[in-house]
């Protein structure tokens, strides 16, 4: 435990919630590693951590200590991998957020490879896209999907996220099936919650551009549930062509307007401007990168 700094053994004690946690996990004594804390309190002459019988929490000024702590540490870590002979080594804490359905279906498989393959790595997966800030939210990289607005995020483009119109052939049979784009306004949609065009698509075809209103009375912020809603035949989507692959190779859902082009949303890693970017970010977006490459080429033809 000597090996630990004061400041270490913190950042443990948030990470895994209890100085017993800690203790079983370094091979110490939960009471020295309490000592070792309360050094650094009467150090810092603030209260870091509140103590109870089950958990260890960090106060409000826990909380900022560690998240700038955090960030120290990291880019210690991120340089002494540059300078060494293990630069290329993931090692540490990733912390990736993704959108839920695809976090799921391409960024979980990534990450469980990682952790076979490196094992001082650790790695948690936060779905959703409520992450706004990643330095305060302790998010090493975000993955985003759509046009992003300006900020000081670094950014990785991963591919693009072509888009299909589904339709169950239950819902052709009762509404009918439309051959021009006008024709999408006397259909029912069921909606993304998140697309800021949610009621307005756009295509193009022979290099025109057209849009068209449209409508529904149903809105979801899952696309698996969107998924769904479409196979039941409650109305069409346009979504990523991914999640509806399986089920156009299958004949489950049929493809509308197949000769007009919907535009693609852009795929991209954001990470906090680091003068070294560390290993586990590093590795992690080249890897997501090119596994979603390989899947789009198993989805084009489909």
């Amino acid at each position: 435990m000597k090996s630990h700094s004061n400041e270490q053994l913190f950042l443990l004690v948030v990470e895994m919630g209890s100085f017993k946690a800690v203790a079983e996990h370094i091979g110490g004594d939960p009471s020295i590693i309490s000592r070792r804390i309360a050094s650094l309190e009467q150090k810092l002459a603030t209260k870091l951590i509140e103590r109870s019988t089950r958990s260890s929490t960090p106060t409000h000024a826990g909380q900022i200590y560690y998240q700038g702590l955090r960030h120290i540490i990291d880019e210690q870590n991120a340089l002494e991998q540059y300078v060494s002979a293990h630069t290329e080594t993931p090692i540490g804490r990733l912390r990736v957020a993704a959108p839920h359905d695809f976090g799921i279906r391409f960024v979980m498989p990534v990450l469980e490879a990682m952790t076979l393959d490196y094992p001082q790595l650790e790695v948690e997966l936060v779905l959703g896209s409520d992450f706004a800030d990643l330095k305060e939210q302790g998010v090493d990289v975000a993955i985003r999907i759509g046009l992003l607005p300006d900020s000081s995020l670094m950014c990785r483009k991963i591919g693009d996220v072509s888009r299909v119109l589904v339709a169950a052939p239950s819902y052709v049979q009762e509404k009918g099936l439309p051959t021009t784009f006008s024709e999408l306004k006397n259909h029912h949609f069921i909606l993304y919650r998140n697309s800021i065009n949610a009621k307005n698509l756009q295509l193009m075809k022979n290099g025109q551009v057209f849009s068209q209103p449209i409508s529904g009375t149903f809105t979801v912020n899952s696309v698996e549930a969107i998924h769904q809603l479409v196979l039941s035949g409650r109305g069409m989507h346009l979504g990523p062509r991914w999640a509806f692959a399986d089920d156009l190779g299958a004949g489950n859902l049929i493809e509308i307007l197949s000769d007009y082009e919907f535009p693609s949303s852009p795929l991209n890693a954001l990470y906090v401007s680091r003068n070294y970017l560390p290993a586990k970010s590093k590795v992690f977006i080249e890897r997501l990168k090119a596994q979603y490459q390989d899947n789009n080429e198993q989805f084009k033809g489909r």
